[in-house]
């Protein structure tokens, strides 16, 4: 197996959905700036992943056409909040089993305003397992659905740990803190924990201001050989140390555990692959872009990637360990909470982030020798992708 390089990312700012920017224009800006940041033209890419979660099929083809119909494989694919990972880790494997020299990954979503909802009323969701469990386990209320999974998982981890509703607020004061020096980010301004506590509650410990927004936007990866970088007098890239990806387990439905419902296992497990295979462990990591899509999300997956053990994420937050000047920055960009989360692109904004970073062009948010970077992004449904990067 080859190493891989990411020798071009790009992003667009993300906005509000009545900023009415169709997904054609993001995709493309998103996806030119990866190829001019690669300093190479789109006639070398050989395959394009692209992802999103709300268009209707080839919507990849519709956005990469504009820049030539030259007969490459685009192919197309929706898995949720993690498509744009997903996306990523096929254009990566491609690369690395010697298929192209060059690919390129690209994310992009046109939401809607609003709570997420269903689409096709008239067939099975994928979902319905995930709530039939959650009901079994929980009074279901009028809540958005996802608040009600990730609010069940919180109110388990408050049952079982004892910590404070107000623990989970501080989790948005420090995306808001970090979201101000993002210019592409959709929230800027700070808050305080009261402002959040006293935004509207949605349910278990989650008030509005802890629930990321229906957000649009886009993002690109440019990947490719040592070979091509190369040729190409790409010196010192970012390259992947290892990305490691799976689904649900049997304990996603069986465990009777909002907590694993929503993914603690399958980012544990995921988690624990690329440790293995990296031979890098968490606490050697610099800098970190985490599925927060809300608060509680956030916290427990401190724990369940191993930042800190089970039961302390509480004191972890306290101490300061999760922002400058602690042991791991998460989320410098400001994460789901507050740079946004359009749903297919969010993966590969994650990279771009980490990949700016690492190469010390992150501006006021940069972690200062940031070397090793690390990136999780998860989807409901369900899927789970984690990542780590470094440069030489």
């Amino acid at each position: 197996m080859r190493r891989v390089n990411v020798i071009g990312v790009g992003m667009t700012k993300f906005t509000s959905p009545k900023a009415l920017i169709p997904y054609t224009t993001m995709g493309k800006e998103a996806a030119m700036d990866a190829l001019k940041d690669a300093g190479i033209e789109y006639n070398e890419i050989e395959e394009a992943y692209t992802g999103w979660v709300y268009a209707d099929s080839c919507a990849g083809e519709k956005v990469l056409y504009d820049f030539g119909v030259t007969g490459i494989p685009i192919y197309n694919l929706n898995n949720n909040c993690a498509t744009g990972s997903n996306a990523l880790y096929l254009a990566r494997r491609a690369v690395e089993a010697g298929y192209v020299e060059c690919a390129l990954a690209l994310g992009f979503e046109q939401m809607k305003p609003g709570a997420l909802g269903i689409v096709f009323d008239d067939r099975p969701t994928p979902m319905e397992d995930y709530f039939f469990k959650l009901a079994e386990l929980q009074q279901l209320t009028a809540a958005t659905p996802t608040a009600q999974l990730f609010g069940g998982a919180g109110v388990e981890y408050m049952e079982k740990y004892g910590i404070k509703a107000e623990t989970f607020a501080k989790i948005t004061v420090k995306a808001r803190k970090h979201a101000k020096d993002n210019e592409r980010a959709i929230f800027r301004t700070p808050l305080t924990v009261e402002e959040i506590m006293e935004s509207p509650h949605q349910f278990g410990p989650l008030t509005r201001y802890q629930c990321c927004p229906p957000t649009c936007g886009a993002a690109a990866a440019v990947v490719c050989s040592d070979d091509f970088a190369k040729k190409h007098n790409i010196s010192n890239p970012v390259y992947f140390l290892g990305q490691t990806i799976n689904s649900d387990f049997d304990s996603t439905f069986n465990a009777k555990s909002p907590m694993r419902i929503v993914g603690y296992d399958m980012t544990g497990a995921a988690a624990k692959e690329l440790y293995e295979e990296t031979g890098i462990g968490p606490d050697e990591v610099d800098v970190i872009e985490l599925h927060d899509c809300f608060t509680v999300n956030e916290l427990i997956t401190y724990e369940g990637l191993g930042l800190t053990p089970e039961g302390t994420a509480e004191k972890f937050i306290n101490d300061g360990d999760n922002t400058y000047g602690g042991k791991i920055v998460t989320n410098p960009s400001g994460g789901l909470l507050s740079k946004g989360h359009p749903l297919g692109a969010t993966g590969l904004a994650q990279c771009a982030e980490i990949n700016w970073q690492l190469r010390g062009q992150a501006g006021k948010r940069q972690v200062e020798g940031a070397k090793i970077g690390m990136q999780h992004n998860i989807g409901l449904g369900g899927s789970a992708v984690v990542a780590m990067y470094t440069k030489d």
